[in-house]
């Protein structure tokens, strides 16, 4: 029960913070090469990380739900920094092509060889993009590890 519990405030404050908490610029600049991208990435990451920790906070007060400190600290950190490595853009990117992944990576943007357009050629709107789809399950992903060691801790 506590790693359902755990997974499902940390999967609802990933997107919260992921979407709402983000502000433009971090979304922005986060990928950028350099100390800016880096310290935008970091502002992104910590504000969606205190935003978990309210919620596992609210979850586990009102239901009781045995966690540690310890439980808490190695689960948020390591995602924490998985998200942070996946946000840089160019991490992720690399292992999409390390996987074959990279046409779907693409997918959505004029990058990709079947580029959605519009009867008169231009870029046609769309949903989203391989991009944001491979780096939402990577966080998903991690999101699973990081239930799984609070609740295991």
């Amino acid at each position: 029960m506590t790693f359902a519990v755990v997974f499902i405030a940390l999967y609802v404050g990933h997107s919260l913070g992921d979407h709402w908490v983000q502000t433009s610029c971090q979304a922005a600049e986060k990928g950028r090469p350099g100390w800016s991208g880096r310290l935008a990435c970091g502002r992104h990451v910590l504000g969606l990380t205190v935003t978990k920790g309210v919620l596992l906070a609210l979850v586990v007060g009102v239901l009781g739900v045995p966690v540690t400190a310890a439980g808490l600290t190695a689960g948020l950190a390591l995602d924490a920094v998985s998200h942070w490595w996946a946000d840089r853009r160019t991490t992720l990117a690399r292992l999409a092509e390390l996987t074959g992944k990279g046409e779907f990576y693409s997918l959505g943007t004029g990058a990709h060889p079947a580029a959605p357009v519009t009867a008169a050629g231009t870029p046609a709107a769309h949903l989203g993009t391989g991009a944001y789809q491979l780096d939402q399950s990577f966080h998903h992903l991690w999101l699973l590890v990081a239930a799984l060691l609070i609740a295991a801790l």
